[in-house]
């Protein structure tokens, strides 16, 4: 097996390296660490950037409540993802993508010699995706798809899991009193142990959870794990993300260990 790691160049306390370094060393597999998908994809393709731009595009979702993105995209809307993309330190606040779009766009990146079942492509982004989910007929936004590529989202880990009862509470409180930016200020530091921030110096050490997940999921299709204190937990609060990826009495529970053992030794495909 061969796992290749897309580094994020607007997450700044992301180390992409240090994160092929912790899969290597517990699975004994060959893991590269490379740099930015989108700029690989320029590079292998021409025109790359303009059909890169229209992809994203036609992701954004425009109404949450409402599934599927039909609208054909206006040009100032891809000549903005064409900038936001060519600019690597781009960042962008208040826009959804579809994951599954993103990902169907993302795949044809791959080259085709990397396209076989031993190679695991997982690509870090700083955009914030989400799916659509049939029981409240929404979209939400997630911290990752798995799939092919595998995607993580830096800012999907501070946004999509929710935070204490107790914060939105107080923000409720904030915005009641017309200080609007008073959570961004006041709350996020108080809370600052309880909930992933951005540019959180912790970054690195909760993406390697996520990173397993993405790799299990190729190796067996079931990337989680019903164990809140394993790494391989699906977490859907933030008080859940701080206890599986950096509080809890052990990284994986017994029976993913022994996976993983075997997937050390060479005994699973």
């Amino acid at each position: 097996m061969q796992v290749y790691l897309y580094s994020e160049p607007g997450a700044k306390t992301l180390d992409v390296g240090q994160l092929a370094g912790y899969v290597e060393s517990l699975l004994s597999i060959l893991v590269e660490a490379r740099g930015a998908f989108v700029h690989r994809y320029r590079e292998g393709q021409r025109d790359a950037l303009d059909t890169l731009a229209l992809h994203f595009a036609q992701a954004k979702v425009r109404n949450p409540q409402k599934e599927g993105n039909k609208v054909t995209p206006l040009p100032g809307e891809v000549d903005y993802e064409k900038r936001r993309l060519a600019d690597p330190q781009s960042r962008t606040f208040g826009l959804l993508y579809d994951g599954y779009q993103l990902m169907t766009a993302l795949g044809h990146g791959i080259p085709r010699e990397e396209r076989g079942l031993k190679h695991v492509h997982i690509v870090f982004t700083n955009q914030l995706f989400g799916t659509w989910d049939e029981a409240d007929r929404r979209y939400h936004a997630r911290v990752s798809l798995y799939g092919f590529p595998s995607l993580i989202s830096t800012t999907g880990i501070v946004e999509a899991p929710a935070k204490p009862r107790q914060y939105y509470f107080l923000k409720q409180q904030y915005t009641a009193l017309g200080l609007a930016d008073a959570p961004a200020v006041a709350l996020e530091p108080q809370f600052r142990h309880s909930v992933i921030g951005h540019e959180d110096e912790r970054l690195t050490e909760v993406m390697k959870g996520y990173v397993m997940q993405a790799i299990m999921y190729h190796v067996s299709g079931g990337p989680f794990c019903p164990d809140r204190h394993c790494r391989l937990f699906n977490a859907h609060w933030q008080e859940e993300v701080i206890r599986a990826q950096l509080g809890g009495d052990y990284e994986f529970c017994p029976r993913h260990r022994e996976q993983m053992e075997a997937m050390r030794l060479g005994r699973v495909p």
